[in-house]
This record gives structure tokens, C-alpha cells and sequence, in this order.
């Protein structure tokens, strides 16, 4: 009897479920084109840490939020995509506003996001998500169009309204370390630079921030470059002239979704590795993570 009992209280503490840490990180949004003036860079996408408990036995959604398309001739670039794990959502980055301030109306306007995109003069940036990103930036103290903003990003917004995109965050450069992802050593979601037009002078000051923002264009100094695949990095803005150099934005760079836990490999999905006494599972696109 004391067997059958001993059998009975070990099977009813038998484990069910364990918690996981996700680094979900969406998709960085699009560059605004410059097209008579330039172009604000995107805004980079939304990421956040969350834990949660996943039950043995059950598969969970993983979706990787893609990045967001450069903007179309005089038009703004296109919001990034969310990312989603296991009931927590991270917004895709706002679009990058397009260019000549004369230009008004959401075709045109920065848009909101994870982190908010930025914007010309005369304009308002887009706003970024409470614990996910920041604000965007709008050209000021500049004539009409010198410089677009630069985009938000998660570590900081952007230092001033010339060109500069605000840096992603290295707080889990460890992870990024683990599973060989990231950029820039360990930083996520860079904002996208500002595009620069043929009146401005070139100082490199448009650089995409670090963790996968592209670099804005310039007249002078080349076309817009896109954000870093699977960073949630946004697209810098497109330079103005289009003359020596495309006045196109950048397109956004795709999110990631990271699933880290304590000890060896328990559940299946993704990329897996398991260093440091932790295992990490990496989406890189959608799929399914099997607890």
C-alpha cells in the first residue's frame, strides 16, 4: 500500500510546465522616399523581454514580423510588422515621412510604431511604444527639407534633427552572442537614418543607428541603405536631388523571436543551441515552438 501511495504523490508533483524568456523584436519599418527634398528614417521595430509558462506537450505560434517596404515617389515608407509569442505582442516599426513639409496627411506623415519614424521639417515624427521603443524626430531649425529626421530606435531617440537615427539597445548582448545574431556587437532595432538633399552638407551624420538601422541617402554621399534582416532595424530615408544617387528609401529589416530557458534542450523549434547553461531557441521566420 505505502508503494502504490509513494507512486500516486510522485505522479501528482509531476512537472507540467516551465517558464521561458522570449526576446520578441518586430519588424523595423520602411524609409520615407526624397523625392524633391528627402526622406525621414523608419522608426525601428517594438522589442520587449517577457516571461511566460508553456505547457509540456503543446506547440506555440511563433511570428516574426517582416520588415516594412521603402516608401513609393513622394510618399512615406510602410510600418514594419508585429511579432508575437505566446500571447505578447511587439509593434512593427512607424514608416519614415516623406518628403517636402507642404505635404501633409498619412501618405505622407511619419507614422507611429514599435519606435516612431522620423520626419521633415514642418512635420511631427511618429510616436513609439511605451517599453518597446521611442519617439522619432522631426527636422527643425533647418530651411524646409535639409535634412529628414532620423528614425526612433529602441536604446534612445535620436540625438538631433540632423539626420541622426537613434541606436538600438545591447542589453542582451548575450543572447545575441549565443545565438550569433544581432549587429553592430549585440545591439537590436536601430532606427533608420534621415535622407539628406543636395543642399546639405555631408558630415555622415545620417547613419542608421546601431543594431541594423540603415544609413539615410544624400545627394552626395549615396543612396539610402535598408535595415539588417532579422534585427528589427529600419530603413534609412531617401536622400533628395536623385541626380548622383536614388532618392529611395530603404526598406525595413525583418524582426526575430528568441526563446531562452534554464538548462539543457526541452523543447523544439527553431535554431537551438544551449550554451552558458542556457538553451535558446531562435525564429528567424515564423513557425511553431513545441514545449
Amino acid at each position: 500500500m505505502s508503494g502504490v501511495m509513494m507512486m500516486l504523490a510522485s505522479a501528482s508533483f509531476a512537472e507540467t510546465a516551465y517558464d521561458v524568456a522570449t526576446l520578441i523584436i518586430a519588424g523595423g519599418a520602411g524609409g520615407g522616399d526624397g523625392n524633391t527634398g528627402c526622406g525621414g528614417g523608419g522608426g525601428a521595430g517594438g522589442m520587449q523581454e517577457v516571461t511566460s509558462s508553456v505547457d509540456i506537450g503543446t506547440g506555440y505560434t511563433v511570428t516574426v514580423g517582416s520588415g516594412g517596404s521603402k516608401g513609393s515617389t513622394y510618399y512615406r515608407g510602410n510600418n514594419g510588422s508585429n511579432s508575437v509569442f505566446n500571447g505578447t505582442t511587439s509593434t512593427g516599426g512607424g514608416g519614415g515621412g516623406g518628403p517636402h513639409g507642404s505635404y501633409t496627411g498619412s501618405s505622407h506623415n511619419s507614422q507611429d510604431g514599435g519606435s516612431g519614424g522620423g520626419d521633415r521639417s514642418h512635420r511631427s515624427a511618429g510616436s513609439g511604444v511605451s517599453g518597446q521603443g521611442n519617439d522619432g524626430i522631426a527636422a527643425t531649425g533647418l530651411s524646409d527639407g535639409i535634412n529628414g529626421g532620423g528614425g526612433g530606435g529602441k536604446g534612445a531617440s535620436p540625438a538631433n534633427a540632423h539626420g541622426v537615427a537613434g541606436a538600438g539597445s545591447n542589453s542582451w548582448s548575450a543572447w545575441a552572442t549565443a545565438t550569433s545574431t544581432g549587429a553592430n556587437s549585440g545591439y537590436f532595432a536601430g532606427g533608420g537614418g534621415g535622407g539628406i538633399s543636395s543642399t546639405g552638407s555631408f558630415n555622415g551624420t545620417n547613419s542608421g543607428g546601431a543594431g541594423g538601422g540603415g544609413k539615410g541617402g544624400h545627394y552626395f554621399g549615396g543612396a539610402a541603405v535598408s535595415g539588417t534582416a532579422n534585427t528589427g532595424g529600419a530603413g534609412g530615408g531617401g536622400g533628395g536631388g536623385g541626380q548622383n544617387y536614388s532618392e529611395d528609401g530603404g526598406n525595413g529589416g525583418s524582426g526575430i523571436v528568441i526563446i531562452r530557458y534554464a538548462g539543457v534542450q526541452r523543447g523544439s523549434g527553431g535554431t537551438v543551441v544551449t550554451t552558458g547553461g542556457y538553451t535558446y531557441h531562435t525564429f528567424t521566420s515564423s513557425g511553431t515552438f513545441s514545449a
